[in-house]
């Protein structure tokens, strides 16, 4: 049941996500537009009380609220080719890059909207949940956010990023960047024990607690990069650090196992340490990275 003191949302894109915020706006209360560029992905959602739209422009005509969750930036712009946003408030959740989301910007006050872009932390089982922390990072227009938070905070946790269009998306991709280098590390390490007598389930265990004490370090990571000083705090320095990889890359042989997926940084730390930096910890060796230090 629908509250008329609840700004109409539009949403554009019923993917596994775009269906989950559809849902979750529906249970708190919100009227809610919706259009997917198939068609048959919207009827269970009429169901629940959407009005559907034949078009993008026909759901863009029905609210100011309106939100994207597409396949990429480009199909952004294929589904509101032709639709009058002058007036509008356009969010857009569709992954992308930074760039693109600065552009999209521009793209969207040329027309007349007011822009704000979001990167979701979150899967679409989380979504409607609070309790499960999911968030979306937005970034853009501060006005836009504050007018539209509490519908926003209904479906996913808010978080604002900066000014920047594409800051939100940065946020999201380098979040996601370090948790798919955890995941290429848990498949280094699962490789390495498959067959052993220890059953997974339990080694699963053991990795798990030891990646979360392990995080704590991030802290100290942060200090350092902030003060610009890569010793302070070290706890294992980087001449241990390379000598234990290298023992890494001996052990990965000796039980089959290919070492590409730590070999790359095993690379990065040996050039920080050629450099003479044997007193630092990692930190030092994240400026190799940035191609413009």
């Amino acid at each position: 049941m629908t509250n008329d003191n609840k700004p109409r949302v539009v949403l554009l894109g019923l993917g596994a996500m775009g269906t989950a915020l559809a849902q979750a706006w529906l249970h708190a209360g919100y009227p809610l537009t919706v259009w997917n560029r198939t068609a048959s992905r919207a009827e269970p959602l009429r169901a629940l009380g959407a009005d559907v739209a034949a078009t993008a422009a026909e759901a863009v005509a029905a609210g100011t609220l309106i939100v994207t969750c597409l396949m990429d930036d480009a199909s952004v712009e294929d589904a509101l080719d032709g639709a009058d946003l002058v007036g509008r408030d356009l969010v857009d959740l569709t992954t992308g890059t930074p760039n693109e989301a600065d552009a999209r910007a521009v793209w969207a006050r040329d027309r007349g909207a007011r822009f704000l872009s979001g990167g979701i932390m979150s899967s679409p089982s989380m979504v409607g949940v609070p309790e499960a922390g999911g968030y979306v990072f937005y970034s853009g227009s501060r006005e836009l956010l504050d007018q539209h938070e509490s519908a926003l905070a209904a479906v996913l946790g808010v978080r604002y990023t900066g000014s920047r269009p594409g800051s939100a998306a940065l946020y999201d991709i380098a979040l996601l960047s370090a948790m798919y280098g955890m995941f290429a590390g848990v498949s280094h390490a699962f490789a390495l024990v498959r067959e052993e007598e220890m059953p997974l389930k339990e080694f699963s265990g053991l990795l798990t607690s030891w990646l979360t004490a392990m995080l704590t370090s991030n802290d100290t990571v942060a200090d350092q990069l902030d003060s610009g000083d890569y010793t302070r705090d070290v706890q294992a320095n980087l001449g241990m650090l390379v000598s234990g990889f290298r023992t890494f890359e001996v052990a990965a042989r000796e039980q089959d196992v290919d070492f590409r997926l730590l070999a790359p940084y095993l690379e990065l730390l040996e050039e920080r340490l050629g450099q003479g930096y044997s007193d630092e910890g990692t930190a030092g060796a994240i400026g190799l990275l940035a191609k413009s230090a």
